[in-house]
C-alpha cells in the first residue's frame, strides 16, 4: 500500500498542477496560430522547460553528447506521464513522439502531441495496427528523428517490461542508429495509480548510440543491445 501523502507532498502536488497549467494553457493558444511545425516543437520544448523550472523539479540530464547530430532513433522507458512531458524538454526538436493511440482520447493531449507532429499507433487493432506502423516505418525510410517508448504503456510496478519492435524495426529501415534513453525517478515522483506529483530527484541519461551491423536479424540485435543498455543505468528489475 501506498504511504498516505505528507503536507509537503500535497503542497508539492498543486504547485507541480499550477505549473502546468500555468504552460500548457497558452501552449495551447499558441499551438492553434503558431504556423510551422519545427516553431511548434519549440514552443513545446520552451514549455516543457519552464514547467521543469515552475515546479521545482530536480532534472539531472546526461550524456545529451551521445546523440547523433543527423537522424536517428531514441528509444526509452516508460514509468509515467511524466516520460513525455521530460524528453521534450530534453531531446532537440527535431525529435517526434511515436505514442500509443489511446491518447487521441485525451483531448487536450491529443491536440498538443499532434500539432507537434506526434504520431499515433494503434496496439489492439491489427489492422489499423500495421497501417500505423506501415506510416511510421515510411518516415523512418525518410529518415525522420522519432522518440519511442519500446514498452507501449506503464505500470506502479517498478520493472523494465518487453521491448515491442516497432522503434528497432524503424531504425533498420531508415538504416540508422538507436539511442537508449534511462529515465529515472518519474515512476517514484507520479506512479500509474496516483495522480498528486511527489517532489523526486529525476535523471535521463542518454546513452552510447547502437547501431546494426547488418545481422541477420537486425531488429532483435539492436532491441536486446538497447534493452540492455538502459537496463544498466535504471536501478529496477528485468521483468522478461
Amino acid at each position: 500500500m501506498r504511504p498516505h501523502p505528507s503536507i509537503a507532498d500535497r503542497l508539492y502536488g498543486a504547485l507541480s498542477w499550477l505549473a502546468f497549467l500555468a504552460v500548457s494553457l497558452p501552449l495551447v493558444a499558441v499551438l492553434c496560430v503558431l504556423p510551422g511545425e519545427d516553431r511548434r516543437r519549440r514552443a513545446a520544448r520552451l514549455a516543457a522547460r519552464t514547467w521543469v523550472t515552475l515546479s521545482g523539479c530536480s532534472l539531472a540530464v546526461r550524456g545529451l553528447e551521445n546523440l547523433p547530430p543527423d537522424s536517428c532513433i531514441v528509444a526509452a522507458n516508460h514509468a509515467s506521464y511524466l516520460d513525455g512531458l521530460l524528453l521534450t524538454a530534453v531531446l532537440p526538436p527535431r525529435f517526434a513522439f511515436v505514442i500509443k493511440r489511446e491518447m487521441t482520447q485525451v483531448p487536450v493531449a491529443h491536440f498538443l502531441l499532434r500539432r507537434i507532429g506526434s504520431q499515433f499507433v494503434e496496439r489492439f487493432d491489427t489492422r489499423r495496427g500495421a497501417t500505423d506502423a506501415r506510416r511510421v516505418l515510411a518516415l523512418a525510410e525518410a529518415r525522420q528523428c522519432l522518440a519511442f517508448f519500446p514498452e507501449g504503456t506503464f505500470h506502479a510496478e517498478p520493472g523494465l517490461r518487453r521491448f515491442q519492435n516497432g522503434a528497432f524495426a524503424a531504425a533498420v529501415r531508415g538504416n540508422v542508429p538507436v539511442v537508449p534513453v534511462a529515465i529515472i525517478g518519474t515512476r517514484d515522483m507520479l506512479p500509474a495509480d496516483a495522480w498528486l506529483p511527489r517532489r523526486r530527484p529525476l535523471v535521463v541519461i542518454v546513452k552510447p548510440a547502437v547501431r546494426h551491423n547488418g545481422e541477420h536479424d537486425a531488429v532483435a540485435a539492436l532491441r536486446k543491445a538497447c534493452r540492455s543498455s538502459i537496463l544498466m543505468d535504471l536501478g529496477e528489475p528485468d521483468l522478461t
